[in-house]
């Protein structure tokens, strides 16, 4: 069973602006450096989101699920750093809310799901 067509289509619009947003992001906060602990798995998330947005749409549903659930445990890890540190990290406090929304709304808008 898929995911609907236009599920799929918001899925791919956020996953590219989550994605090219946090790519940016690398680059207007300086986390483009060897001591970023987060640096490879933030490329990994711009990658997995961005790739997951092209596929075909019986491919892309499951693809986005996956995407945004490695983007939701990314973005919690970094929230949580933040707070150990006594700081708020907005952007990834956003971007934990805005992946795990998405999961959850593709995994729960599948014919026949018990999500809802």
């Amino acid at each position: 069973m898929t995911t609907a067509p236009r599920l799929v289509n918001i899925g791919r619009a956020v996953a590219v602006v989550l994605g090219l947003t946090t790519f940016g992001f690398l680059f207007v906060h300086g986390s483009w450096r060897a001591d970023n602990l987060f640096l490879v798995p933030d490329l990994i998330i711009c990658a997995l989101l961005v790739v997951a947005a092209v596929l075909p749409v019986a491919a892309a549903g499951p693809a986005l699920v996956f995407a945004f659930g490695m983007s939701a445990g990314v973005f919690t890890t970094a929230t949580a750093a933040y707070a150990v540190r006594g700081e708020v990290g907005i952007a990834t406090l956003i971007g934990v809310a805005v992946s795990a929304l998405m999961a959850w709304l593709l995994v729960a808008h599948r014919p026949g799901s018990r999500a809802a």
